[in-house]
């Protein structure tokens, strides 16, 4: 299989990681004027799936180290194989409320506040396990990070009454979301080898672990996306036909593209992370703040009408991230 050894590279991809999760959702809100998001969330766990399993017979079946994926599938032992999916479990219960976080606040407070929060609980749960990097660096960098969170809800809460009206609830289910999303990767990483290379016996290559990890989310969906359609947490209820009898081709394949999108960060993340470590990897990725927040107040300008004086919080908001994650880039090396 496709191993990295080299840092720098384990970086760029953890970079692309950053820009997979926090670009995905622009597929949703593209979506949401014509599908409710529990329609389109049906499609994105296929999305994530797929390429899950691309990949696992592609990168993960080539190549003379490690093992390949159905090898690796068929000696996996239960243990290895439970963690890999509660995983799957736990983010897909964390990132069905960011969805719905972000169709209730919008994508610049859902995700600075969920995922920013997922980012601090999840290296510190990763350090504890796998302690790789400068610890005062690399805390030093989730501070920085955990600050400009908070920044992006005093922006949030300067918002004109009419467009923070949802502001309790959206902020809530972010919190949730992000204490959620926190530990689900060290499930994953439990049921990985240490070393990819020379795989130990009952655990899991990166490629198989991220293939049970979308299987998790996938099945899981029958019980939470279900549920959310019948007891919607914003809206009416959504009946399970409209997913074949109101959506067009391209509304499917927009969702698609969306879990293809997240995946593609998910699985690089993880094979990264045999070279950066599982905190620094897993930091790095969730900068998908950063980028989240970017599309947010730019693209989709949902700041439009904030007070004068909250661009000086917004880019004292992204000056607080970046510096954040060049210390958490930095302390593997520190």
């Amino acid at each position: 299989m496709v191993i990295v050894q080299s840092y720098a590279l384990a970086v760029f991809m953890c970079f692309i990681t950053m820009l997979c999760w926090g670009s995905w959702a622009n597929t949703q809100k593209l979506a949401s004027k014509e599908w409710r998001f529990q329609l389109f969330y049906w499609d994105y766990s296929i999305g994530v799936l797929a390429l899950a399993l691309l990949l696992a017979f592609t990168m993960g079946s080539i190549g003379a180290e490690g093992r390949p994926f159905l090898a690796d599938l068929s000696q996996a032992g239960s243990g290895a194989l439970t963690s890999a999916f509660l995983g799957g479990v736990i983010f897909n219960l964390a990132n069905i409320l960011l969805v719905a976080a972000i169709d209730i606040a919008g994508m610049a407070v859902a995700f600075p506040v969920g995922i920013g929060l997922a980012l601090v609980i999840g290296v510190v749960t990763n350090y504890i396990a796998t302690p790789v990097g400068n610890p005062v660096v690399l805390f030093l960098g989730v501070a920085l990070v955990a600050a400009a969170i908070v920044m992006d809800a005093i922006i949030y809460g300067k918002l004109p009454m009419q467009e923070n009206k949802s502001i309790v609830k959206g902020l809530v289910i972010s919190v949730i979301a992000g204490v959620a999303m926190g530990f689900f990767y060290r499930f994953v990483a439990a049921s990985m080898a240490p070393d990819f290379a020379n795989p130990q016996a009952g655990l899991l290559t990166p490629y198989t672990a991220v293939v049970i990890f979308s299987l998790g989310l996938f099945l899981s969906n029958i019980i939470f996306v279900t549920a959310i359609m019948f007891k919607p947490l914003a809206g009416e209820p959504v009946s399970p036909r409209d997913y074949f009898t109101k959506g067009s081709l391209r509304l499917h394949l927009i969702g698609i593209l969306g879990g293809v999108i997240w995946s593609i960060g998910m699985s690089f993340s993880i094979i990264a992370s045999g070279a950066a470590g599982f905190a620094i990897s897993y930091g790095l990725g969730q900068g998908a703040t950063m980028v989240a927040a970017f599309w947010g107040v730019f693209i989709w300008k949902e700041f439009v009408n904030a007070p004068k004086g909250t661009n000086k919080l917004i880019v004292g908001m992204f000056v607080f991230f970046i510096i954040g994650l060049g210390l958490i880039i930095y302390a593997r090396v520190a």
